[in-house]
């Protein structure tokens, strides 16, 4: 089983849209279910110690959190065992695995801004922080331990903070407050209650960093999608003209529907409000593109089987030798002019091939003599 270092956290295999290797998959959900079983454990362990606690309602925001976490989590595990099907997964499956893997939850109380990756690192790290302010762990129970335990979690959150400025500093800061505890605690002062308060702040911090680095992750997938979209309905957008003009050549009264430019949306947005607003304004000029194809190959659609009609009309007549009647011959004429005239008038050859259809209609047999009449 693929783990972390510290051996209790299942690596996620692949990455969002691959087919996982079926190995890699069976190795990870074992994993999973046992990170799941042991974080119950630890939760309820948790929340009994939270409770017995002088200030309970201290503890109530991260364990709400941590069991919104383990919830989501749990729920995604049993959505993967699913689509695993005891190993039945072929490309399709593999593919939407790893979108259960790898893309967001889709639970509330917070965990949908998270995948199910950040999900088990931030219940991780929860868990963690509550562990040793509730000073359940023999090894964080001595200020030394408990600073060497804040260092790695604020590199943690110093790796997570690499590319944004502003959440550097906060690193930064927190990092500084910490080394000034830590040259206190050296000469000997107490500085249990700053440095619980430091612990409180770090937890904060690494949290709206996992939480920042999902939604940037988000804000960037569904930026590329954004502008994949964009130059799909470029591509269409002289298509439609030409089928715009076409239209207006060959049939009398066409619509008039404007065509929108792609090009006036501008480029993509970089942040999320406005990447928000800009896809909605594509939604409708793509939903105006439904709209012009619709109208306008629908009439040259129908000047189509206006003719493709005629034609079978014509050669019904011809077989019954109804064709033969100079009625039917003259309205053959006149639908096929109507329908083969360029710009075409549909109304006009709408009724014309009606009423050509009226024309060839089967006639109705004689009546056989009633009896009586016979010899008459």
């Amino acid at each position: 089983m693929t783990m972390t270092a510290n051996g209790s956290t299942p690596v996620a295999p692949g990455r969002l849209g691959e087919a996982i290797d079926p190995g890699e998959l069976l190795s990870y959900l074992t994993g999973l279910g046992e990170w799941v079983d042991r974080q119950r454990k630890e939760l309820d362990r948790l929340g009994a110690a939270a409770l017995a606690s002088q200030e309970p309602d201290s503890y109530t925001s991260d364990i709400v959190l941590a069991e919104t976490l383990w919830e989501a989590t749990r729920k995604r595990r049993e959505s993967l065992e699913s689509v695993w099907d005891s190993g039945r997964v072929d490309t399709v499956a593999r593919q939407k695995m790893s979108q259960l893997i790898w893309g967001r939850l889709d639970s509330g109380g917070g965990a949908e801004l998270v995948s199910l990756v950040e999900a088990v690192r931030l219940a991780d790290a929860l868990v963690s922080q509550l562990t040793t302010r509730l000073s359940l762990d023999p090894r964080a129970a001595g200020t030394t331990a408990r600073i060497v335990g804040l260092r790695a979690e604020l590199e943690r959150s110093r790796d997570l903070a690499a590319s944004d400025p502003d959440s550097a500093a906060r690193v930064s800061t927190l990092r500084n407050r910490l080394e000034a505890l830590a040259e206190k605690a050296g000469r000997g002062a107490d500085v249990t209650g700053p440095l619980g308060q430091l612990v409180q702040d770090s937890a904060h911090l690494e949290r709206d960093l996992i939480v920042a680095s999902s939604q940037k992750r988000d804000l960037a997938r569904d930026a590329r999608k954004a502008a994949d979209d964009a130059a799909a309905a470029e591509r269409r957008e002289p298509v439609l003209r030409a089928l715009a003009e076409r239209c207006r050549r060959e049939i009398v009264d066409p619509p008039k529907l404007a065509i929108p430019d792609v090009s006036k949306l501008g480029p993509v947005p970089q942040s999320r409000a406005a990447l928000d607003s800009w896809i909605a304004r594509l939604a409708l000029v793509n939903r105006a593109f439904e709209a012009v194809e619709d109208a306008y190959a629908g009439q040259l659609r129908e000047r189509a089987e206006l003719r493709y009609r005629l034609s079978g009309y014509h050669a019904k007549a011809e077989s019954s030798g109804r064709s033969a009647s100079p009625t039917v011959a003259a309205g053959y004429l006149e639908a096929k002019e109507a329908v083969d005239t360029t710009p075409c008038d549909l109304r006009l050859a709408r009724f014309y091939v009606e009423q050509y259809q009226f024309l060839t209609r089967d006639l109705p047999s004689a009546s056989p003599p009633r009896q009586g009449q016979e010899g008459r």
